[in-house]
């Protein structure tokens, strides 16, 4: 691990225990980190911590006071938290059930909520669910048990029915209007991508990971080629790809 993320990694438990005292009872790295794709200066810092109940409203503002970027500087783009009661966690529950959120960063839009009524329904309510399963297969222990031990998976309909979500969130979206390299459209790609071999081999591997399992199985699909050359600095595929690819991974998942 990059010296710097692991020292940073290393400072966040070490202040979430100051706020959280022994009800801290778990805390892993998620997303890149966790799936072994971690990418200094491109990727976000994901982070899962396991509570022993609930959390009060002042514990809850006094640890995002803590954590955010402003009082403990993140070294990626930015840190993804979200605190969960470790019963929840072990539920296998799709709803997103945390206790705390928190986007923050230089180079992240800061948001925090501390109710997931709170959470615009316009943003998405898929992607806790999605992100526990990541976990339970791939979650980094940086305290507690692990991460399958800590984290429920979702039963299969649960999962299915997540993952349609995700993709119509994305095909809902706006696509740019010209025929031409559209940024950030290698993401939308090769996350459909990691959706698409969830589904059909029941594994959750990093993006690029997942698009070139697609290109070595032999998925004609000239898109995810260009997804994953756009990671390595080529442009990337136009919206209007990128959306036709996204409609035949929901169609396939949706059966």
């Amino acid at each position: 691990m990059d010296s710097d993320l692991q020292r940073y990694l290393d400072d966040l438990v070490s202040t979430a225990r100051d706020v959280l005292g022994t009800d801290l009872v778990g805390a892993y790295a998620a997303g890149s980190v966790g799936l072994g794709a971690y990418q200094p200066g491109r990727s976000d810092v994901d982070v899962a911590l396991l509570n022993a109940g609930p959390l009060t409203e002042a514990t809850k503002r006094t640890l995002v006071a803590r954590l955010r970027h402003e009082a403990l500087p993140c070294p990626a783009r930015g840190l993804e938290l979200v605190v969960y009661d470790r019963a929840v966690a072990a539920s296998g529950t799709p709803e997103p059930g945390f206790e705390v959120e928190l986007n923050t960063g230089a180079g992240m839009e800061f948001r925090c909520t501390l109710d997931p009524a709170d959470r615009p329904a316009t943003d998405g309510r898929f992607w806790y669910g999605l992100d526990r399963s990541i976990l339970h297969q791939s979650g980094l222990p940086l305290l507690g048990p692990p991460a399958g031990e800590a984290f429920a998976d979702l039963a299969p309909a649960d999962l299915r029915r997540l993952l349609i979500e995700a993709l119509t969130w994305w095909l809902a979206l706006p696509t740019p209007p010209a025929d031409q390299p559209a940024p950030g459209s290698e993401d939308a790609v090769l996350g459909a991508c990691r959706s698409l071999v969830r589904h059909r081999h029941g594994v959750w591997l990093a993006k690029v990971a997942a698009g070139q399992r697609l290109i070595d199985a032999g998925d004609p699909a000239e898109v995810i080629r260009q997804a994953v050359a756009a990671r390595r600095g080529g442009p990337p595929p136009t919206g209007a790809q990128a959306r036709a690819f996204q409609q035949r991974v929901r169609d396939e998942i949706a059966g």
